[in-house]
């Protein structure tokens, strides 16, 4: 069955995790993505761990699946030479060094964009390519804290948290990957490639939606609140018996369900608690209502009581349980795939389900350089004389 991204050439010049985040999604949908990595040690990722499995490591993997990897040493002449042949080639170009690096080597998006104006060019960054941060280095950690997130994240006696994955970047990775598509849908129109500029505090503050629409109304900035909700309750987590459940009643109809369900009556009729503004402005005297009520039970038995009533609740499953979670499974957001030197691997799903051209997990993430030769007889029909001569000077 035919993919959505077929017959697209990705160049994929970015590593660690915002931009590969970002090609493995076009990879997923039928793009040929050919990951440029450095001679010798490639990607910063594929020494990030442990746990490594049989030397490859398992951080490395998880983004980096559908592609080919081809090293190539853009210190040497011939190997910047080679990065303008394959300019020449590809329909997108993704990179996330720092701002200014790929002006070093002669290829910033004005001298790409002369060379192939067709092209798209995907740069992503902490701060993005203007602005007084523009040039400063991005990390997940920094970008979190001083997008906001993680001032509303963890206890409100207790310290700020960042969320438990690398968020920041995978959230810049999906925007980079929307912006490659509406440039490409663009480009059937006007003929014309274009910049996509993605900056990791950018995509953070764009997650702070009602939250920042809170302290525009208000002119407060929002605190932290543990699990609870700023603007609903009860809708957090609470603690039960044997464990911790999250309840979300999103609104009265469900609130007045949860309270028949459980024989609440007195709740139910309170006053303080009639509407979802009623309760929010009585939350603590709710909250103290709710929790000894809910550690009457299990967890498991909330859940065979509540969700069969019409009253969203779950329980807070770690990563092995989610892994091995039925539903998670009946969608295949679990893929095992054979590598090439760690064996027998699994890989997260993919996402988005598309009924007529669905994309799919192929390929094994790749080995260092495993399909240098092969590009390059594939992209640039280079004969087997010249990739052995670059080789021996070590461009490749």
């Amino acid at each position: 069955m035919q993919k959505p991204l077929e017959n697209l050439k990705v160049l994929d010049l970015s590593r660690v995790l915002a931009g590969p985040y970002c090609t493995m999604l076009l990879a997923d949908m039928g793009a040929d993505v050919l990951k440029i990595e450095r001679t010798g040690t490639g990607d910063d990722t594929r020494g990030y761990g442990p746990p490594f499995i049989n030397g490859e490591s398992a951080y490395f993997m998880s983004v980096n699946r559908n592609k080919r990897s081809m090293t190539l040493n853009l210190k040497k002449q011939a190997g910047l030479e080679i990065l303008h042949k394959l300019i020449l080639e590809v329909d997108v170009l993704v990179e996330n060094f720092r701002p200014g690096t790929m002006e070093k080597f002669g290829y910033g998006y004005a001298q790409i964009s002369e060379i192939n104006p067709q092209l798209i060019y995907c740069a992503v960054s902490g701060y993005g390519h203007t602005g007084p941060k523009s040039s400063l280095p991005g990390y997940d950690l920094i970008i979190q804290g001083e997008g906001g997130i993680a001032s509303l994240t963890g206890d409100p006696d207790g310290p700020p948290y960042k969320v438990g994955t690398s968020q920041a970047d995978i959230i810049a990775g999906m925007n980079a990957f929307q912006g490659i598509l509406l440039a490409l849908l663009a480009r059937q129109q006007t003929g014309q490639g274009q910049k996509v500029d993605i900056g990791l505090l950018d995509c953070q503050v764009s997650l702070l939606t009602y939250q920042a629409a809170n302290y525009f109304a208000t002119g407060e900035s929002p605190t932290r609140k543990g699990n609870q909700h700023p603007s609903i309750t009860p809708y957090e987590t609470f603690q039960c018996k044997d464990g911790y459940l999250n309840l979300a009643c999103g609104n009265d109809r469900i609130w007045e369900r949860f309270c028949a369900t459980v024989g609440l009556d007195e709740l139910a009729s309170d006053s303080r608690f009639t509407t979802n503004a009623d309760r929010v402005a009585h939350r603590d005297e709710l909250e103290a209502a709710l929790k000894s009520i809910m550690m009457q039970k299990t967890v498991k038995q909330w859940i065979e009581l509540l969700p069969p009533n019409g009253i969203p609740a779950g329980p807070i499953q770690s990563v092995a349980e989610v892994c091995e979670d039925e539903q998670v499974l009946a969608r295949d957001m679990v893929i095992q795939l054979q590598h090439a030197t760690a064996g027998d691997i699994k890989v997260t799903g993919i996402p988005i389900k598309l009924s007529e051209t669905p994309g799919s997990v192929d390929t094994a993430p790749p080995t260092l350089g495993q399909h240098t030769a092969e590009a390059l007889h594939d992209w640039l029909n280079l004969p087997d004389e010249e990739i052995q001569a670059l080789q021996d000077e070590s461009v490749i």
